[in-house]
């Protein structure tokens, strides 16, 4: 148990092993935390709580913390099994406590561990006092369950937003203000790109209900990563500018190679693209090698991308395929695109990929191009032309 105020305790459990995160959906090489909340006034609640594999050892040190009788409430923000999965473990030794969640919460909860608990259901406005402190919930949807809620405590002025504003971000410092800011921001921002941007309209709708609220938010408590305790309306300033089109003056390229053809038309194409735009911010990811959730970060933080792909059995790699079905579930907005690849006879993978991406949302600027074999000089001069093209398109 850490202290956060004399009211709220972290009980929560940082997971320095985690690798990856939604069976392999997204890496996490920074490890992750489960934050739990335990709130002490008059009444005692608790908020959320932690991930299945350590519901025994969660009820455990929260034995130690406070005898468990003594919690009057349940809150859950949210009931992914990273959150509520220690929910029978408590529940088995207070199993009246009543849970206070949305109805949709309810019904998830229900279908994942078919009990018939103590639930009450709430609703944007509703409050629940505590003492001298009240809670007041804000329904969520889709940032990023349907389930989701977030609670507001009084007094302290504390945001407990669950995955909202969260990052997968292992550390014992637990504030913002203690921890690499560069290294926090970029694991929000993956956090971002690779949960929630496809909700980015939800976000800014509920953000911009949040503001108009007017609460006085001292700390925003998510349920992954750090507290923001310093500034923390920074991540919320963040989250709108991330949630409307978001794109730097970066194009990112990705690809894939068999015999290194590929490759070298990327290279070529990156050197136009900077020969014809200086300023431009231009990467380069194997899709191959590259971890999946770092490139599509960069494709989120990029106004347009190229991907190129040889043409393998009449279509794409793997790696490239798995990249553009990913790209889709993600419905990124604003950002050009165009396809690029070698072939040895049919030729089929810049069209591919130049309507898949088509598909997911992308403005495919041109037909792409093409190059039979090893490209020699001329095709390489070519491929530059093709990066300056590019770039002037933009």
């Amino acid at each position: 148990m850490k202290k956060i105020t004399e009211k709220v305790s972290w009980v929560g459990k940082i997971d320095w092993e985690l690798t990856s995160f939604h069976g392999d959906e997204l890496s996490t090489k920074k490890g992750s935390s489960y934050n739990s909340y335990l709130i002490q006034d008059t009444k005692t609640a608790l908020i959320d709580t932690v991930w299945l594999p350590y519901d025994k050892e969660f009820v455990s040190k929260l034995k130690q913390a406070i005898d468990l009788k003594k919690i009057d409430y349940i809150i859950m923000n949210h009931n992914e099994i990273d959150h509520s999965g220690s929910l029978p473990e408590l529940m088995r030794e207070i199993p009246n406590t009543p849970i206070y969640c949305t109805k949709k919460g309810e019904a998830i909860i229900r279908g994942h561990y078919h009990q018939d608990w103590n639930f009450v259901n709430v609703k944007t406005g509703d409050t629940l006092e505590l003492g001298e402190t009240t809670l007041t919930f804000i329904e969520a949807p889709m940032l990023h369950w349907p389930d989701t809620m977030f609670t507001y405590m009084s007094g302290d002025n504390i945001l407990f937003s669950n995955d909202g504003f969260g990052q997968h971000y292992a550390t014992e410092s637990l504030f913002n203000d203690c921890v690499d800011e560069a290294e926090m921001m970029y694991e929000a921002e993956k956090y971002y790109a690779n949960i929630l941007s496809t909700y980015s309209p939800m976000v800014t709708r509920k953000v911009n209900e949040i503001l108009k609220m007017g609460l006085s938010i001292n700390m925003i408590c998510p349920s992954h990563g750090v507290i923001w305790r310093e500034n923390p309306t920074k991540i919320v300033e963040r989250y709108l500018q991330w949630a409307n089109s978001f794109a730097e003056d970066q194009v990112t390229i990705i690809y894939d190679t068999m015999w290194q053809s590929t490759r070298k038309m990327a290279e070529a194409i990156a050197n136009g693209i900077r020969k014809a735009s200086p300023s431009t911010t231009v990467k380069i990811y194997n899709a191959s090698k590259e971890d999946k959730n770092d490139i599509l970060t960069q494709a989120f933080q990029s106004k347009a991308i190229l991907m190129g792909s040889p043409t393998i059995n009449f279509g794409l790699s793997y790696a490239i395929a798995g990249i553009l079905e990913m790209l889709h579930g993600l419905k990124l907005k604003g950002k050009k695109a165009a396809a690029f690849g070698s072939y040895g006879w049919s030729g089929d993978a810049p069209k591919l990929i130049s309507e898949r991406l088509a598909h997911a949302g992308f403005e495919v600027v041109n037909d792409g191009i093409k190059n039979l074999w090893v490209p020699n000089q001329d095709a390489l001069a070519q491929c530059e032309q093709f990066g300056a093209d590019f770039a002037n398109a933009l």
